[in-house]
């Protein structure tokens, strides 16, 4: 049986969908997940997966894609000769345009979260519980259509990882992540050096991770305190650093995603614009910091509509820091 799984946005919503696809590849002779450009380097790691087609949807990416005729025809021919499909999605999310060039393809079985009324483009229309975690939620698709769940849940990568000991020294370090994907997720730059150097003076040793466009974030929270990494790992290097620590202080974004995924505690920085209850770190030992009930709660905001940040500039330095110490001592991972 070839089964198409499809997630198509961010590297942190991949990652949440791999124990959907480790579900998936339990029972099928051929897993392809079908991701957008944004996902693919966390698709690459994802166990399970045989295979990836990239494409970029326009009803998912946050740029405006435009639609073209020629990009849906390769698209369709691409989708050709599955025997099942998944389609996972975000609350906010619809699986029908997918579904419906997937049944231009031939698919003959389809299964998706949908809201809407599918009419014939889904033959399982899953409804889930609400405010469960994603990678639950992803889940419980999979299992309606008749792939059980894994007996560990958590997220998971390929391994082994590379060896980033060259890079940061002996593992037992604490990773600062201090950018995001969304600006209203980020906990302030002066905030998040403010952390590197208490850390530092409480006997950590501090790195500082970020991708190539955060280089100049990335060397301002390290300072003189902590190590810069800003742009000098891919994304299985960026796992294996965060798998050598002993926790991560990171905004709801992908490195935190994939904090989890490598069993590493998460000192989430969380603004309240999507629920944590579906989206915070899943499977390790946390720490959410951050007003809940802050005035942009459940906006879905990418810019922050409220003066002063207060959901996360209202998290001290101090808090993120005694947050490190308790979960720094945490020496075994639950099992969900």
């Amino acid at each position: 049986m070839r089964v198409l799984v499809a997630r198509q946005d961010n590297i942190g919503d991949v990652l949440l969908a791999g124990p959907a696809v480790r579900a998936v590849a339990a029972r099928a002779d051929e897993v392809v997940l079908l991701c957008g450009p944004r996902g693919r380097a966390a698709a690459d790691m994802l166990p399970g997966v045989d295979r990836v087609i990239e494409w970029r949807a326009p009803w998912i990416d946050p740029d405006r894609v435009p639609v073209e005729q020629a990009a849906i025809d390769r698209l369709v021919r691409e989708l050709r000769g599955f025997d099942r499909a998944l389609i996972l999605t975000s609350f906010h999310q619809s699986p029908l345009p997918l579904a419906l060039l997937l049944r231009l393809a031939g698919t003959p079985w389809i299964g998706g979260i949908s809201e809407d009324y599918p009419g014939s483009l889904l033959d399982l229309r899953h409804r889930p519980d609400t405010d469960v975690p994603e990678p639950l939620r992803m889940l419980a698709l999979a299992e309606d259509a008749g792939f059980p769940s894994p007996a560990d849940t958590r997220l998971r990568v390929r391994e082994p990882l590379p060896d980033t000991d060259h890079l940061t020294g002996r593992p037992g370090y604490v990773v600062v992540h201090p950018g995001t994907s969304v600006p209203a997720r980020a906990w302030p730059p002066g905030r998040c050096a403010e952390a590197v150097r208490l850390l530092r003076s409480a006997g950590h040793r501090v790195v500082v991770t970020g991708h190539g466009e955060e280089k100049e974030l990335t060397a301002l929270v390290a300072g003189e305190d902590g190590l810069d990494l800003g742009g000098r790992t891919s994304l299985p290097e960026l796992a294996s650093v965060l798998a050598g620590a002993s926790a991560v202080v990171a905004g709801n974004t992908g490195p935190a995603h994939l904090a989890a995924a490598v069993g590493t505690p998460v000192v989430s920085l969380f603004a309240p614009t999507v629920p944590a209850a579906r989206w915070a770190p899943f499977g390790v030992p946390l720490a959410l910091l951050g007003d809940q009930q802050a005035p942009c709660k459940d906006s879905r905001a990418r810019e922050c509509p409220v003066d002063g940040h207060p959901c996360l500039s209202s998290v001290s330095a101090d808090e993120v820091a005694a947050a490190v110490e308790i979960l720094a001592s945490v020496e075994e991972v639950p099992t969900r």
